[in-house]
């Protein structure tokens, strides 16, 4: 099976602005690379150019913890993160925001988890870990990521991990904004996620509703950053990620599709050419802990 673009009517993500006639389904014209992009999870988008998340990869069987945010800076992903928590229906949910600069790609990411539970990971941490929404608990979600106010991508449609990622565009993460817009299931859900917002730091003023849709701007986090996101780290992981960019546009700069870019990568920088495999957050980050993973049943209230 190859890598395709979405198609227009697809739940999983649609085109603002695009007629069927736009949809024609395309790889990247590379089989090997399809096929390794396929198996990491994600699909390539043709028309904007970037990569992006499928319905069911691997990494739904992942899971989220704030550990997998801890880990990111020393694995050269400089990114901000914004968690928003509620409860709703007897679950407690966790809405999660990141953009920024994942090694070779910019790029961001709506993550929707439920089913929190006690997570012990001896010596580590001690905290919540989170289910990838099941298929009844997606949610229609829509954002246009920015930078510098110039608009990099669109995507919008019914997921779990809404995903973005733009390959060789190099950006720190204060350079992004994401204008965002989440629809919930009805109102209860609506005013729990705003409660969320609200206990995060936004105030009245940083969102409007419209029915069960919120929209707002993921701008500067409200929440702590990471701890291991120091100063001294951002510095030498983003000069790093910068020359990794800068190297990737002049060996691509004079060709005009993904196939040709990708051929002159493995002819020119193959050291290279495993990163793009690896878009966005790499299996690395999650085979760090996975072996620790040891959730436990909630404490009864």
């Amino acid at each position: 099976m190859s890598v395709q673009i979405l198609e227009p009517k697809s739940k999983t993500v649609t085109y603002r602005d695009v007629d069927e006639s736009d949809s024609v389904p395309v790889v990247t014209g590379n089989h090997e690379l399809d096929n390794m992009i396929e198996i990491a999870g994600y699909s390539y988008d043709l028309k904007q150019d970037i990569f992006y998340s499928t319905m069911d990869p691997w990494q739904r069987n992942i899971g989220y913890c704030r550990l997998y945010d801890e880990a990111a800076a020393l694995m050269g992903m400089i990114i901000d993160c914004e968690p928003i928590h509620f409860d709703y229906l007897d679950k407690k949910w966790m809405i999660g925001l990141w953009k920024g600069q994942y090694d070779l790609v910019t790029g961001c990411e709506i993550g929707v988890y439920t089913d929190a539970h006690d997570l012990n990971i001896l010596g580590l941490f001690n905290g919540a870990y989170y289910n990838c929404a099941s298929n009844n608990d997606l949610l229609e979600m829509k954002y246009t990521l920015k930078k510098n106010g110039n608009t990099l991508f669109t995507r919008e449609g019914e997921h779990w991990w809404l995903t973005g990622f733009k390959l060789g565009e190099f950006s720190g993460p204060s350079e992004l904004t994401m204008d965002i817009d989440i629809t919930l299931h009805n109102v209860l859900m609506r005013d729990a996620f705003i409660g969320g917002l609200w206990n995060a730091g936004y105030s009245l003023d940083q969102f409007t509703r419209n029915g069960n849709t919120v929209s707002f701007t993921f701008d500067i986090p409200h929440t702590p950053p990471p701890m291991t996101r120091t100063p001294t780290i951002e510095r030498i992981m983003q000069w790093k990620n910068e020359q990794l960019c800068n190297k990737y546009q002049e060996i691509t700069g004079k060709s005009n599709n993904m196939q040709d870019k990708l051929k002159a990568v493995k002819e020119l920088a193959p050291e290279m050419y495993p990163k793009i495999i690896r878009t966005g957050k790499s299996s690395q980050l999650y085979e760090m802990f996975l072996s620790r993973l040891t959730p436990q049943p909630a404490n009864p209230t």
